[in-house]
């Protein structure tokens, strides 16, 4: 094992779990802890190209959240076995603690056997890829031992394949940074629907509307999810024929009853303009947020994220997601042998009962959700006021 210094990092290659464990409790001691307490354990997958866009991200987080970071680079599965790592106390990751592994060969496939000594003890465990992730997460043990998983479907070559994939696989804890893109427009949203509904005297009922934007965007499709769980009325995203920015939309508009209309647009310079009756044009920031403030964001809750699985839901036509059980169990599989990827698929459709290419998609307006007015005859179904929850 050969081992060099610089600043606050160490750098072990060819070395060994315990080595690892071993050096970080030497950099406390030798340095002092950074911080004296961690929230929580952040585990993050990355492909190689990708580590410094990660690790960028990870130190935003790391200032907004106290945590041990441990990033899994994992390298080419047909080489010998070996571990390279870096050791960090308060550098170039921010505050934090972290370890960021190589792995290369088989011991890979066995990431875990090193992740799991490193956890910070007693606090949760979130991962996060900033790779495609497996199609079904419980081949990944790193998947298993979290408490909360952050995939991304904007990486995929088609985010909406994707977007049905994580709801096929979907278990309480799951969530998704193409969710995580659509925070702003559903604040703007929800406010602007707040407003007038206090206006009047009887309830405000949405009979419909649609999305401006990226047909083939995992936000837009989210949203437009969101939308019709909420209203219980038929939200369509339609082509805008214009550049949008990483979620997707350019803009929304909701039809009211009383023959009203409520439309959000984006400008394309950071701002939204809202236009509404009886009241003059506004216009409300709506900036491209960085890769850490979303991963920031979701890292401030670490409950089950209902309002994500309610729209992916709707966006998918997948249903009983919210009775999906909570765990997963690691299922084995090795990339050198597809057929344990088959069966580990079969294994998986079966716990959730439901066959391949199947989805049945629900009647919106007749699902009894909360808040939500009931469909009755001649009214498709509508949202009144307070039904607008972002998250």
């Amino acid at each position: 094992m050969l081992i060099s210094n610089e600043d606050a990092m160490t750098t072990l290659w060819d070395t060994t779990g315990t080595a690892i464990v071993n050096e970080l409790a030497r950099q406390r001691h030798a340095g002092g802890a950074t911080i004296s307490g961690v929230a929580l354990t952040l585990i993050v997958v990355a492909d190689d190209a990708k580590v410094a866009e990660a690790e960028e991200a990870a130190a935003t987080v790391a200032a907004q959240h106290p945590c041990r970071i441990l990033v899994v680079v994992r390298r080419q599965v047909d080489t010998p076995p070996r571990l390279d790592a870096e050791v960090l106390v308060g550098g170039r990751l921010g505050p934090a603690e972290a370890v960021v592994m190589r792995m290369y060969g088989r011991l890979g496939l066995h990431a875990e056997s090193v992740v799991v000594p490193l956890l910070a003890a007693d606090v949760p465990v979130v991962t996060w890829w900033h790779s495609p992730p497996p199609a079904v997460l419980a081949t990944d043990a790193l998947a298993v031992i979290a408490d909360r998983r952050i995939t991304d479907c904007s990486m995929a070559g088609d985010p909406l394949a994707a977007l049905r994939t994580r709801a096929d696989d979907y278990a309480a804890g799951d969530t998704d940074l193409a969710w995580t893109r659509s925070t702003l427009w559903r604040s703007i949203l929800t406010s602007t629907l707040d407003a007038a509904a206090a206006r009047r005297t009887t309830p405000l009922r949405l009979r419909g509307g649609e999305i401006e934007g990226d047909l083939h965007n995992a936000t837009a499709a989210l949203v437009g999810g969101w939308l019709r769980w909420r209203c219980g009325c038929a939200i369509d995203v339609v082509d805008s024929g214009r550049p949008t920015g990483s979620n997707g939309i350019n803009a929304v508009t909701l039809l009211l009853d009383g023959d009203e209309k409520i439309r959000v647009s984006a400008d394309g310079r950071g701002r939204a303009v809202i236009t509404q009756p009886y009241r003059a044009d506004t216009t409300v920031p709506l900036p491209e947020r960085s890769l850490g403030d979303l991963l920031g964001e979701e890292l401030r809750r670490l409950d089950a994220d209902e309002p994500y699985g309610q729209a992916l839901e709707a966006a998918t036509g997948r249903v009983g997601l919210a009775g999906r059980p909570a765990t997963r169990q690691h299922i084995w599989v090795d990339p050198t042998q597809p057929s344990t990827l088959d069966r580990a698929m079969a294994g998986q459709h079966g716990r959730l009962g439901w066959k391949s290419g199947e989805a049945t998609v629900p009647n919106l307006a007749a699902v009894d959700r909360p808040d939500t007015a009931p469909a009755t005859d001649g009214d498709p179904g509508g949202a009144e006021q307070g039904d607008f929850l972002t998250r």
